[in-house]
């Protein structure tokens, strides 16, 4: 955020929702720690109460004693026990109480939902206001748009009104909170309409502060912006003229850019796919990466690579649809986005090129069991943008034209906007004009970082990509800058961009330990087992017990805090209840289990394609941050997207 007074860092915000802010989600011990516990939230048997530091709070060896030493602000802490006035905590769940604090220098900590400032490309940046009136007058002004440009401008010269109440305003870069995590606790809010369309707003009044404090200032500029673009080929037999159409149009592509600066900062690979060679051999592979994404300076071997790949399958796959996700999937994860380790690339592109759709994951010949939705999610938190462009020719028909095209716009979003690009009746010259649009647009993209003049007009290049370009750029910079957050501030936001409300401006997540995304993991892996086995209406009935004498066992873990008295099988994570978000698996009671073998598919595969990505998360380093020092590893956190909880 930019204070009116001076410079927040270049990253993106967490924010707590609740009253007060919070995560109270159990937190599971260690085997051979402390087996002292904190004391258990109102009404709550696995949930533990938390309170969150306030600017100034002290630490004390006991109550009255003189302080010791001082706490961060909005650090969470345990309550171990309570007397009048005063706190006994500790930061760990498992580690027993360290000390007391003064009653009144730290807030309860109920909830443990948080969000982040999306990315502001396509959208103006978001101010804090000092009061909440000071908020609904912008919102409700006759002028809105105007009054804003008018705010920015002032922030920008330094001389903002006094009048106006404005204490801060949105970053004008993002960082990924999968990368940087920031905690903004949320001190009250209003359930509100938007005035310009009357749908459900929230007005929320926060104060920042950063949870890391090892920024490090930017050592690059625009000047070394570059792109990586991962091909994403279907090789199966009728892709064959469409690769060619690929290689011209690449080839000229590369062959302008040779020699050029432009040429240098624009890097390509391309990865196969076909699909399950266990139903047909003949295949040869069902991924493959036919060249890794690698900066070089003769880009010869790309067009060699793709006249490679018009060599296509030549034995016939099991079913029309192949299995685009697997290839995707491994141009996402395989793929060296990070340029070997010390410069990763700052725009990273995958573009499908398909002319069948996805193979659902109920599919025996599918391989991955995460869907287009999870696999989505998981490229844009390593920010990858996804392109699709689908040649619907008259081999398919319409109703897999429509099956595919649901897939590929799930798969194919960036933040709010969408990048599947559907070629009618598959015409070659149409899907060359749109290859050569795609790849001339995401250099335009370096050549605006680099204050260079674009090849394509926005015009001609579109809203989607110009706000894909400056989304990278954003995010570009917010790797880039590293400096620390000032003292706290305290404001007044819209949960939806004021001047439009079809953006959201903040995005809610929830911050999971590793324990608890450990024990949702292994719930999920139980009930998929027993789920597989209830076939027929009887064992549907006798699924639900079983499911209890599966949460009874994993209650004696103490690693894995689990609820043993509830009535849905989301209701064992206790630590889920009370959150403004509704789940299949959080509504599945035993009535609506059994009553139909349609509804009992639908969970089932729901489940199976989050425990895939909860065990890719539980695997990555990378994504978990401690909230304190010394912090175990099970107490590391993430911040988990809301549409893949259980």
């Amino acid at each position: 955020m930019i204070s009116v007074r001076k410079r927040l860092p270049a990253c993106v915000i967490a924010l707590t929702l609740g009253v007060t802010a919070a995560l109270g989600g159990a937190v599971a011990p260690v085997w051979g720690q402390n087996t002292e516990r904190p004391l258990l939230a109102e009404g709550r048997k696995t949930v533990y109460q938390r309170v969150l530091t306030r600017p100034g709070a002290l630490h004390h060896a006991d109550p009255g004693a003189d302080p010791t030493r001082g706490y961060p602000a909005f650090q969470p802490l345990y309550v171990y026990g309570a007397q009048a006035g005063w706190y006994q905590v500790g930061p760990s769940v498992s580690g027993g109480p360290t000390g007391w604090v003064r009653a009144e220098s730290v807030v309860p900590w109920k909830q443990n939902i948080v969000a982040a400032f999306t990315n502001s490309a396509g959208r103006k940046r978001q101010f804090l206001f000092a009061d909440e009136d000071k908020l609904r007058n912008l919102m409700e002004h006759e002028s809105l748009r105007g009054m804003q440009d008018r705010m920015l401008a002032e922030i920008a010269a330094g001389s903002v009104p006094e009048e106006r109440g404005i204490v801060a305003v949105e970053p004008p870069e993002f960082v990924n909170i999968v990368d940087q995590l920031y905690l903004m606790p949320i001190l009250d809010f209003a359930q509100d309409l938007h005035p310009l369309n009357y749908e459900e707003n929230l007005l929320m009044k926060v104060a920042s502060v950063p949870l890391r404090e090892d920024g490090k200032p930017a050592q690059a500029s625009s000047a070394s912006f570059d792109a990586g673009i991962v091909f994403v080929f279907d090789t199966t037999q009728s892709m064959d003229p469409y690769i060619q159409r690929t290689q011209a149009a690449v080839e000229k592509i590369v062959k302008d850019l040779q020699g050029t600066e432009i040429g240098d900062r624009v890097q390509f690979g391309v990865v196969a796919f076909r699909d399950n060679t266990a139903a047909a051999p003949e295949l040869e592979y069902r991924t493959r990466t036919l060249l890794p994404l690698q900066r070089r300076q003769d880009q010869t071997p790309v067009v060699a690579t793709i006249r490679a790949a018009t060599r296509v399958a030549q034995a016939n796959s099991p079913g029309f649809n192949e299995d685009s996700l697997a290839g995707v999937e491994d141009a996402v994860d395989l793929t060296d986005w990070t340029g070997g380790g010390s410069d990763p690339f700052d725009a990273r592109i995958v573009i499908l090129i398909t002319d069948a759709g996805p193979k659902d994951v109920r599919d025996p010949n599918a391989r991955s069991q995460i869907g287009a939705k999870e696999l989505q999610r998981n490229a844009q938190d390593k920010g990858v943008a996804v392109m699709t462009l689908h040649l619907q020719t008259p081999a398919g028909g319409d109703a897999q034209h429509a099956y595919a095209a649901s897939q590929y716009r799930d798969l194919s979003r960036f933040h709010d906007n969408t990048f599947y690009y559907g070629i009618e009746d598959g015409s070659p010259q149409a899907f060359q004009d749109t290859v050569t649009l795609l790849v001339t647009a995401l250099t335009d993209v370096i050549r605006v970082a680099r204050n260079e003049n674009r090849v394509l007009s926005p015009q001609d290049t579109g809203p989607e990509l110009v706000n894909l370009g400056l989304a990278l750029q954003l995010a570009y910079l917010g790797r880039l800058k590293g400096t620390q957050a000032p003292d706290v501030i305290e404001g007044w936001v819209s949960e939806k961009a004021v001047e439009d409300p079809t953006r959201l401006a903040i995005e809610p997540r929830l911050l999971v330990t590793k324990n608890e995304m450990a024990t949702m993991a292994d719930l999920l892996s139980e009930l998929l087992t027993l789920g597989e086995q209830s076939r027929g209406a009887e064992d549907a009935a006798n699924f639900f017990s079983q499911v209890r004498d599966v949460v009874a066992r994993m209650a004696q873990n103490p690693d894995r805090l689990i609820n043993t008295d509830s009535e849905t099988l989301g209701g064992a994570l206790e630590f889920l209840e009370d959150l403004p978000y509704e789940s299949q698996l959080m509504l599945t009671t035993q009535e609506r289990w059994a009553q139909s073998a349609m509804n009992r598919r639908a969970i089932l595969d729901g489940m199976r394609q989050k425990l895939v990505q909860y065990r890719k998360w539980l695997l990555d380093p990378a994504v978990w941050t401690p909230l304190y020092d010394g912090a175990p590893d099970g107490e590391y956190v993430f911040a988990m997207p809301f549409d893949v909880l259980p």
